[in-house]
Formats: C-alpha cells, sequence, structure tokens
C-alpha cells in the first residue's frame, strides 16, 4: 500500500486472490470505482475497494448477472432481489438436473433389451417436464360445450403433478404417459365418447356432479374401504341422473351400471397417472379414474339396493333423502 493509503491494481489483485485483467474488467464496467491514478496514469484504489472486489466475486461465482451486479452493491433492498432471481432461475435448472438423473438412472439400470425402448421414451419429454401435453389432451377428450371454468377443474384434477425429485420409475411413468396422450386423441369419432357427453345429456352437471362424488370416494379409499354404498355412491348416480333429467332409481342405477360397463376407457392413462400421484405410507393419492372404479364397482354390486340402509321412494338412500328435503 503507497504512502497514501491507495492500492495499485496489482495489489488490488493480489490481495483479492485475482488477476489483474480481472481488476480491470469490473473497473472498466464501472463496477469498481477508481479513486484516482498515478502521474503514470495507473489506476489507484481505496482499501475499501477490496471488499467491494470480494462482494463481486462472490455474487459472479453465484452466477449473478454483471449488469445486476452493481445495482446489488449500491441500492437498498438490491442485493436480496438479485439473490431471489438467481434462486428463481435456479428452479427448473435443478428440477430439469433431477428428472435427467433419474432417467440416466432408468436406462443405466433396465435389462439390455429394454434399453433402446427407454431411451426412444426418454427422448419424448422435455426436462424438466411440463403437463401441457396432458392438459390438451383432456381438453380434446371433454366435450366441446363444457363452461371454461369446468374445463379448467377437471384438467386440474386430472393432469398429475409431477414429482420434485422423481425415482426412475416415475420417469419411465410419465414419458409413457407422455406418449400416451400424444397421439391422435381417440374421443372424437362416434362410439368413442362416453354417452353422457351426447347432445341430450348436460355435461356441465355431470362433471361438476363427479368432482364431489370422486372426492366423496376418496376420503373412503384413503381409508381402506371396499366399494359399498353410500353417500359417494348416491353423489355419483346423482350426476349423471341430473345430467340427463333423469332420477335416481333402481332401474336408473342397473341401466348406469350397463352404460358405464360399454363406455370408453382410459385406464392406462390412470394407471400412468397414479404411479406419478404422491403418496402416504407407499399408498398413492387416489385419482379420479381410481374413485371412479371404485364408483363403478360400488355401483356393480349395489344395482338394485342404494344403500345398506332403507331406501328412499325415488332410490335414493333416506338419510340422503332427508337431507335434500330437510
Amino acid at each position: 500500500m503507497a504512502s497514501d493509503g491507495l492500492l495499485g491494481i496489482g495489489e488490488l489483485a493480489e490481495r483479492a486472490g485475482t488477476t489483474v485483467k480481472t481488476v480491470r474488467f469490473y473497473s472498466d464496467r464501472g463496477l469498481l470505482p477508481e479513486a484516482a491514478r498515478s502521474a503514470g496514469g495507473h489506476r489507484r484504489y481505496a482499501p475499501e475497494a477490496l471488499e467491494r472486489l470480494r462482494t463481486i466475486r462472490a455474487l459472479r461465482a453465484l452466477e449473478v448477472p454483471v449488469a445486476e451486479v452493481g445495482r446489488a452493491l449500491d441500492r437498498r433492498g438490491a442485493l436480496e432481489e438479485a439473490v431471489d432471481g438467481r434462486l428463481r432461475e435456479l428452479g427448473p435448472q435443478l428440477a430439469a438436473l433431477r428428472w435427467r438423473e433419474a432417467a440416466l438412472r432408468l436406462v443405466r439400470d433396465c435389462a439390455d433389451e429394454e434399453r433402446a425402448d427407454r431411451v426412444r421414451l426418454i427422448g419424448g419429454i422435455p426436462f424438466p417436464p411440463g403437463t401441457d401435453a396432458p392438459a390438451r389432451f383432456w381438453r380434446r377428450w371433454l366435450p366441446p360445450r363444457l363452461p371454461a371454468r369446468v374445463v379448467a377443474a377437471v384438467v386440474d384434477r386430472a393432469v398429475p403433478h409431477l414429482p420434485a425429485e422423481p425415482t426412475p420409475e416415475q420417469v419411465l411413468a410419465f414419458a409413457r404417459l407422455n406418449a400416451l396422450v400424444s397421439r391422435p386423441c381417440p374421443g372424437r369419432g362416434p362410439g368413442h365418447q362416453p354417452a353422457a357427453h351426447g347432445p341430450d345429456h348436460r355435461p356441465a352437471v355431470l362433471y361438476e356432479g363427479l368432482a364431489e362424488a370422486y372426492e366423496l370416494a376418496a376420503v373412503r379409499m384413503r381409508a381402506g374401504r371396499a366399494p359399498h354404498g353410500g353417500e359417494a355412491l348416491d353423489c355419483f348416480v346423482d350426476a349423471y341422473a341430473r345430467s340427463c333429467g333423469g332420477r335416481d332409481t333402481p332401474g336408473f342405477r342397473r341401466r348406469l351400471g350397463a352404460r358405464l360397463a360399454a363406455d370408453p376407457r382410459i385406464d392406462r392413462y390412470w394407471e400412468l397417472a397414479a404411479e406419478l400421484a404422491p403418496s402416504a405410507s407407499g399408498v398413492p393419492e387416489p385419482t379420479p379414474g381410481a374413485a371412479h372404479d371404485w364408483l363403478c364397482a360400488a355401483l356393480d354390486g349395489r344395482s338394485a339396493a342404494p344403500d345398506d340402509r332403507s331406501a328412499a321412494p325415488d332410490g335414493r338412500s333416506a338419510d340422503r333423502a332427508g337431507r335434500r328435503t330437510g
């Protein structure tokens, strides 16, 4: 340090553990102001420039852009903003790395005869993956006259939430699901859409009622209950009845069971979605597809008697009928 207390560029670089070229680079961009110039035109820096230079290098090591480093140093609150911005950028990058690592493990650990197919499957998904393809699939599958709010609610429930730290098996499940939904949608020709999507039905009434029925069924499924009659099944049947202007009667239940058995199914979608669903104690969270199957099984087993309790005149369980009229 010179007698005037200032540091030369070489001394500053040495103390900071960097190069003269680096100090000059930050000086030229205004991040490291000079205190003076020597008689020979050499740069001179105040002692506090050493701490500023160390802070600059730390921010750059965190990949904060050069343009933001100056603001982070000179404006109150800007440092926190810069760090927050970098964290937001890192989120997708970390997710991509986790999915890529799981995908590599999937390919490494599979049997030789499976490896080529798995590489092709994985090649069809981005890293990190997104759910645009499943969402498009459901918008094509749903009847065209559904209100936007109902479509959004159905898509939100039907599209799986992707795990932040997937297992290799979950990567495979998503790759297969992505391939499934990326094919031409089968739901546009006659005979490929559920009967409840027909012109004489009110699909908005149906899907809103099904959402409630699936939630009720999911509660029982989480508790390990086998399919049975009760409020969940009543709600399920009622949704179909109201959507076509009918009533929940034993006869309607028999006809509904036969119709649902003949409807087109997308079981493979729900199997794959279940593999991606979060689980508690190793039990996957019930998907709408699993809830639908549970309710269909309950309907098939109780088609002539809606519940273990006495049936109301319209075919609903007595307690449900009472709640409706009370």
